[in-house]
């Protein structure tokens, strides 16, 4: 897909990944909606990235998710791409696993992607297609102790996007998965950790290539050109 003028929903923008992406794709001339919540943060960005839009967005909530399409609809009468980025780790055995932490991950990082790709359908069916790319993680495509929980909510992702794309292909609506591994952010210090494994960061070891944001970002939008099925770094 070409991304000029194009409209682009960025969940998570407000930092990381979602970050480096939103500011990539408005430098290519797209016009993009800058939804997380931390508001001050991306209005802030607004003024900042030509073309831009903040709205302010918790994806664990569904009527912030419906507000952040319509308003999107609102402004720019189209939504050409969705980027569901938004996300949160969890780190421990699965033994210490905590059930209400996992709900919660499980509402951010399988059903608010859900939810927004519902929502977003019906729009890019009438326009005439459209792209929707779900950021997963490489270890939804490996076992690590500790990272089972977490990697089971990317293991759902995966299965909702790859059969959407294909029960989608006939309405020219385009799903991919994108596959980071780790990368200089604050996600892992953002995740939610069992007891014993408070200091813990899971993958901080000396011999694993650790990528920016920036990098990310870049196969993200080769990705979105490409419309390949799946990237990973």
């Amino acid at each position: 897909m070409e991304i000029k003028n194009k409209v682009a929903i960025v969940t998570g923008a407000s930092q990381g990944i979602g970050l480096a992406v939103a500011k990539l794709l408005a430098s290519k001339g797209a016009k993009v909606v800058l939804a997380a919540r931390s508001s001050d943060t991306i209005n802030s960005m607004e003024k900042e990235l030509p073309g831009s839009f903040a709205v302010a967005t918790d994806m664990r909530k569904t009527d912030d998710i419906k507000n952040m399409v319509q308003r999107t609809l609102d402004k720019y009468g189209r939504i050409d791409i969705l980027i569901n980025n938004a996300g949160q780790g969890m780190y421990g055995p699965i033994e210490s696993v905590d059930v209400d932490g996992y709900r919660d991950i499980m509402e951010l990082n399988v059903y608010g992607p859900l939810i927004a790709i519902q929502e977003v359908i019906p729009h890019m069916r009438r326009q005439g297609g459209g792209m929707i790319l779900n950021v997963s993680s490489r270890v939804s495509k490996n076992y690590f102790p500790n990272l089972g929980a977490y990697a089971s909510t990317k293991y759902a992702l995966n299965a909702i996007s790859l059969t959407a794309r294909q029960e989608l292909a006939k309405d020219n609506i385009v799903v991919s998965v994108m596959h980071p591994k780790m990368t200089a952010t604050n996600f892992g210090r953002n995740s939610i950790r069992t007891a014993e494994f408070q200091e813990a960061r899971p993958g901080d070891r000396p011999q694993m290539q650790v990528d920016t944001p920036e990098q990310v970002a870049e196969k993200i939008v080769g990705l979105i050109s490409s419309e390949e099925s799946e990237a990973e770094m």
